[in-house]
């Protein structure tokens, strides 16, 4: 599959990180991956979500900075509508991923994450590739695997239920999410570009060392 890594480019960290994430593909899988241009505040997200009947009142939430995730939301929106102009199942990387372990095929149907939790409390899945329960929605967008006719099934639910990333991406709404353990893919965050003081705080990487930009 090819694979695809959100990059801020004009963002020398970001960029940073994410040839980071491109390394460590190669290393572990393969060279088809690249750098795929994230939406950002200075594009005017909310015009954009309003072009795609996006509705914006779920992503008023305490952890984050609106127009950021909204932003983000938007980032892996376009990817989703790549994966079905390809007609093919592609991964979807944030630039903080880090590919830990070879990432095996997998007949996976719909989205697989193959992400361990970024964040909080959450369940330890059997062995191999099954139904999403580490979480009720995706821990972390940080990694995973979709196909055109996911890639689809999700758009479709966005005029309804659009918010932040991996919330949205839960199991009531997409009860035939899966994922994949042990999870070949760690998120190695050393700053935010999303979230607020008090998400930062709320997972528990809140230090010194740890920027918001």
């Amino acid at each position: 599959m090819r694979a695809f890594v959100i990059t801020i480019k004009d963002n020398p960290k970001s960029v940073e990180m994410s040839n980071r994430c491109i390394e460590s593909y190669k290393k572990h899988c393969n060279n088809n991956i690249e750098q795929f241009n994230a939406i950002t505040p200075e594009q005017d997200p909310f015009s954009l979500a309003e072009s795609y009947k996006i509705p914006l009142h779920n992503f008023r939430e305490k952890y984050s900075r609106y127009d950021r995730v909204i932003s983000a939301f938007l980032s892996h929106f376009s990817l989703w509508k790549k994966c079905i102009e390809l007609n093919e199942s592609i991964i979807i990387f944030e630039h903080d991923a880090v590919v830990t372990n070879k990432i095996p095929v997998l007949p996976f149907n719909g989205l697989v994450n193959i992400g361990a939790p970024s964040y909080g409390r959450f369940k330890t899945p059997t062995l191999g590739l099954g139904k999403l329960i580490s979480k009720q929605y995706l821990p972390g967008a940080h990694a995973y695997g979709i196909t055109p006719k996911g890639a689809q099934a999700i758009i479709d639910q966005t005029v309804f239920n659009a918010g932040p990333t991996d919330v949205f991406l839960n199991t009531r709404l997409f009860p035939w999410l899966e994922e994949y353990y042990p999870w070949p893919v760690e998120c190695k965050d050393e700053f935010t570009t999303i979230q607020n003081e008090t998400g930062c705080l709320a997972k528990h990487n809140w230090g010194q060392d740890y920027g918001i930009i």
